[in-house]
């Protein structure tokens, strides 16, 4: 059986400002992807064979320390990237409500049924990722892997495996702390 351990990449400038970061901008700050701290030292590397990755910078600056601290071989697969948020990208909550008010409040009563105006479809994305999850599973039969992706995802591939409401991802998981 694979063990797959899903880590939020390291915190990033955008994170103060609270922008949302989707597939652009927010570059990680390095010292904060330790990877010791990334996965919680004890024992991980001991049982890990692999290092999977989304392709965005902020998730390789978590991802690469992990990978080189304990000898394992990266791999990186754009199917693990974020949501694309669309207009919403670089945008503050404040700046969403001001320039697409309808659009943002129907997204935030339901974030899946009303995805942001030129996002991604939510269902399609979690698709694209839960397959990649299966995916590494199938390479990796009897590994532990660790799985460096982005909070949105990861929250709606929660809810697709445990059989929860997409819509509710935010609800049912409100917060997924970045890798310090």
């Amino acid at each position: 059986m694979t063990d797959l351990v899903l880590v939020r990449h390291g915190e990033t400038v955008w994170h103060a400002e609270k922008q949302v970061r989707g597939r652009v901008g927010g570059r990680a700050i390095p010292a904060r992807a330790r990877a010791g701290s990334a996965t919680g030292d004890v024992g991980f590397f001991g049982r890990a064979c692999r290092v999977w990755s989304s392709p965005l910078g902020r998730a390789l600056g978590t991802a690469i320390p992990c990978a080189d601290s304990a000898g394992l071989r990266l791999q990186v697969d754009a199917r693990l990237r974020e949501l694309d948020f669309g207009d919403g990208e670089g945008l503050t909550s404040q700046e969403m409500r001001e320039r697409f008010p309808e659009a943002f409040a129907a997204f935030g009563i339901d974030p899946v049924a009303n995805h942001l105006p030129g996002g991604e479809d939510p269902v399609a994305a979690v698709g694209r990722f839960v397959a990649c999850l299966h995916d590494i599973s199938d390479i990796h039969p009897e590994g532990r892997v660790l799985v460096v992706a982005h909070a949105t995802m990861i929250r709606l591939a929660l809810c697709h495996l445990l059989g929860g409401p997409l819509g509710d991802y935010r609800r049912l998981f409100p917060t997924i702390g970045t890798a310090p």
